[in-house]
């Protein structure tokens, strides 16, 4: 018997989207990027299709966008869409916080505040990447006590989009008043009261919602162009010529300075 089976091009897939997914949300590919399935898949030490095939997934969510014969690129955070996931996952997290505080034990709770302690760390070092997966850490708890796999799906494919607007704001003093709501929360699950769990999931997605709406502005503040109209070449940017995520004017573009914000 042959205990050996080859790789399947699934698996292939998922790397590449993964691998694409966190460079879009981590600003490597910056918006507006021109992505070259052939470029992209000599990066990745991987074959076309399973790029192509990634990039099709990235761009149901949202993250990246197409013409055919045309373009295919990073999309440009749009105050809507932003606002819309934003909403989309608060609502997910509220589920979340009602169903999993009855099942969460003394691991979950202590797992709550390490990582709420590492948040706040990260927070006060102007760590983005220890912050934000600080945070992640901390809020997964919830929503795996609750054994909700639609809802966790939900938050994994809606959540990059919140991300990138998050990497690029700069941490103002709101920053150190997100471990007290997180505290908060710890509080009330370490309490078992579901609901007060619940109204502050919502006071801490409410702040990201309204992040959303002030999108545009962020985006200005911090260099990333305004969305341009379909078809049309971003603002800044001369007819005929995108930005390449694999060489031209943007290859050797670095990631916007990234700071924690006071979403979460």
């Amino acid at each position: 018997m042959d205990a050996l089976r080859p790789v399947g091009r699934t698996l292939l897939r998922d790397r590449a989207y993964e691998a694409l997914r966190e460079a879009i949300v981590r600003g490597d590919l910056a918006p507006g990027a021109s992505l070259k399935d052939a470029d992209l898949a000599e990066r990745l030490g991987l074959s076309r299709a399973p790029v192509r095939e990634a990039l099709a997934r990235l761009g149901a969510e949202g993250l990246v966008e197409s013409k055919p014969q045309s373009y295919t690129r990073v999309t440009r955070p749009v105050s809507r869409v932003v606002r819309d996931a934003a909403s989309v996952v608060r609502v997910m997290h509220e589920l979340t916080a009602r169903t999993g505080v009855p099942l969460l034990g003394p691991e979950g709770i202590r797992t709550m505040r390490e990582a709420n302690e590492r948040f706040a760390a990260a927070v006060r070092a102007s760590d983005v990447e220890a912050a934000l997966n600080a945070d992640d850490e901390l809020h997964q708890v919830l929503v795996v006590a609750s054994g909700n796999h639609a809802a966790a799906a939900t938050i994994a494919r809606y959540t990059p989009l919140i991300r990138r607007v998050e990497r690029r704001l700069f941490g103002d003093a709101g920053s150190c008043g997100s471990a007290e709501l997180h505290a908060r929360l710890i509080e009330a699950c370490a309490a078992g009261d579901a609901e007060e769990a619940v109204r502050v999931t919502t006071e801490i997605w409410a702040a990201l919602e309204q992040l959303a709406d002030d999108a545009i502005e962020v985006a200005e503040v911090t260099g990333i162009p305004a969305p341009a109209p379909a078809g049309e070449p971003a603002s800044g940017e001369p007819a005929g010529r995108e930005r390449s995520a694999a060489g031209g004017p943007s290859a050797a573009a670095e990631p916007a300075a990234r700071e924690p914000s006071a979403a979460r």
